[in-house]
């Protein structure tokens, strides 16, 4: 009886919309979560994880307090998390291999070794919108499938995605919330956005960019982030994707241009400057092939400790 709400199997393939309101609690959620203002939340006690990544940690963790994640449009942020113990997962779904990522997500809970106390897996699903090209509807239905498909009871406690997180504008449709946070102590989970996306912002992002499958990328155990070593191939026609307008690179680059956050353009091209500048940065970020290791050190700050093995 893997996806439950209210105690009760979900019936799938249903429709997000159809499925919160055969469940007015899960709609009321949803309502609640939307008609929050948005948090700034610093860079203190904050491991943010960016898009194909994943991170898990448990409120016995002395660094790192919140988890979270944002800019996301058709793609979906996913926090499961363990009652008993208080293991969290957020990771950042744009739906490359979402048949792949749910047993990563599923596992990585697993990890923790007093997973089999008293409690129950909770799932909670954000993002995507009415957008175009039907890309979150796909995301959505291939979530709530693999997690119906697993061996372990998950109930699913926050729905809002899709349908139930769009808003229209002079008749183009928007993702209302774009991102969230979930604190790990309480296991609140809020509207949210970050100035700090570190460490590593850059490299991670055209990791994701150049193609790289959904990782791990915090250890709970040591409260390190180790980053890499990565491999990529080098970018195809980066000069070209360079040499054109914002106009362009938006329409070509982005799943749903006219949803992206301001810096979506900004934040592509500098990426895209990021691999040119290091077509295969084996060798030249990561001397050694050694993975770089950060920790938060006494001001709740990202600090580079060493190369890891």
């Amino acid at each position: 009886m893997p996806l439950l709400v209210e105690g009760r199997r979900v019936r799938l393939p249903q429709s997000a919309g159809d499925l919160v309101r055969a469940h007015p609690p899960l709609e009321e959620r949803a309502r609640l979560l939307r008609g929050q203002s948005v948090q700034q939340v610093g860079p203190q006690g904050l491991l943010y994880v960016q898009q194909r990544e994943l991170a898990v940690t448990s409120p016995k963790d002395g660094s790192i307090s919140i988890l979270g994640s944002d800019d996301a449009t058709t793609c979906h942020i996913v926090v499961l998390r363990h009652t008993g113990n208080g293991a969290t997962c957020l990771t950042h779904c744009d739906g490359t291999d979402t048949k792949a990522e749910v047993p990563l997500i599923m596992n990585s809970i697993k990890s923790f070794s007093d997973h089999a106390q008293c409690g129950r897996l909770e799932v909670h699903l954000v993002g995507g919108f009415n957008d175009d090209r039907q890309l979150s509807q796909k995301l959505t239905h291939q979530l709530l499938s693999e997690f119906d498909r697993q061996e372990d009871d998950i109930h699913l406690v926050t729905l809002c995605v899709t349908e139930l997180n769009d808003r229209e504008e002079n008749e183009n449709h928007f993702p209302i919330i774009y991102g969230i946070a979930v604190n790990i102590k309480t296991a609140e989970i809020y509207r949210a956005s970050f100035q700090d996306r570190g460490p590593e912002e850059q490299l991670r992002a055209a990791r994701a960019l150049a193609g790289g499958p959904m990782i791990s990328i915090y250890d709970a155990e040591t409260e390190q982030i180790r980053i890499g070593p990565y491999s990529w191939t080098p970018f195809p026609h980066v000069d070209f994707w360079l040499q054109q307008d914002d106009k362009q690179i938006l329409e070509n680059l982005s799943t749903s241009p006219l949803a992206e956050p301001p810096h979506f353009v900004e934040h592509i091209r500098s990426t895209l400057m990021f691999l040119k500048k290091y077509p295969s940065p084996t060798n030249t970020l990561f001397p050694g092939n050694k993975a770089l290791v950060y920790k938060k050190n006494e001001d709740g700050l990202w600090e580079k400790i060493s190369s890891g093995n």
